[in-house]
């Protein structure tokens, strides 16, 4: 429920095999190239400590150690990864050095990550988006905060393992790709959920019904019960009051 591409085609992030050759006709002017093992330049270096600060953050906010932030901290890193995207997203396209996708070995297991962050944010975790501003009219469809947090980390913490493996053009490339074409869709539609939760409680504002026929994953309670959680939830966490 979490996958988003630009075609609005469930997605599943692209890994180059051995034998599969890359598409480099999308990829034509290289701002940056590494060979392997060199040192990563200013640019590089930032990108990857944002990234890495993302999956670390969002990792110990999954703990619930402080459940009472768990929302203001997300809204804010968030806010800085899509940031780091917008500059991956601004630059020309990155060119790796390999002609083909270097195996990485097995990827890391998210649905801890993704339990974790749904029992956390269970009264707000679903929330509904209309996916492409410039397609044509549709509803809302219903996605789940933790489902898209998780994977968001998934991806960026690939792109992450080419880079601590010296694989520096590569990393760029897939945290460059990946945000064109999945996360940074989905991190945008995060932060508007998360931002809205915040400005309907710091505006007193009633959290609004599902939209008719929005599957929200049925959990046994009404609307009305779903609405006095998340204000509930907001309010103990901003500190305020009703």
């Amino acid at each position: 429920m979490s996958d988003r591409t630009i075609n609005q085609q469930p997605h599943t992030p692209h890994q180059a095999g051995p034998e599969e050759e890359r598409d480099t006709a999308q990829v034509p002017r290289p701002p940056h190239t590494h060979a392997h093992g060199s040192e990563p330049d200013d640019f590089a270096v930032q990108i990857a400590d944002s990234v890495e600060s993302f999956v670390l953050s969002v990792t110990e906010v999954a703990k619930g150690d402080e459940p009472g932030s768990a929302v203001s901290l997300l809204l804010l890193e968030v806010s800085q990864l899509l940031l780091a995207g917008g500059r991956l997203g601004a630059i020309e396209d990155v060119v790796p050095e390999d002609r083909f996708e270097p195996d990485t070995g097995p990827e890391p297991d998210g649905e801890q990550l993704r339990e974790r962050l749904a029992v956390l944010l269970a009264p707000i975790d679903v929330y509904h988006e209309v996916f492409d501003p410039y397609g044509p009219p549709e509803k809302p469809s219903a996605f789940r905060i933790s489902d898209d947090l998780a994977g968001v980390v998934s991806e960026l913490q690939h792109g992450l393992t080419h880079y601590r493996e010296g694989r520096v053009s590569e990393a760029l490339w897939w945290w460059q790709f990946s945000y064109l074409s999945n996360w940074g869709t989905t991190c945008t539609a995060v932060l508007r959920a998360l931002q809205s939760l915040i400005a309907h409680v710091r505006l007193d504002s009633p959290i609004g019904a599902a939209p008719d026929g929005a599957d929200t994953d049925n959990d046994g309670l009404t609307d009305e019960q779903l609405e006095q959680q998340a204000g509930d939830l907001m309010a103990a966490e901003l500190g305020t009051g009703h």
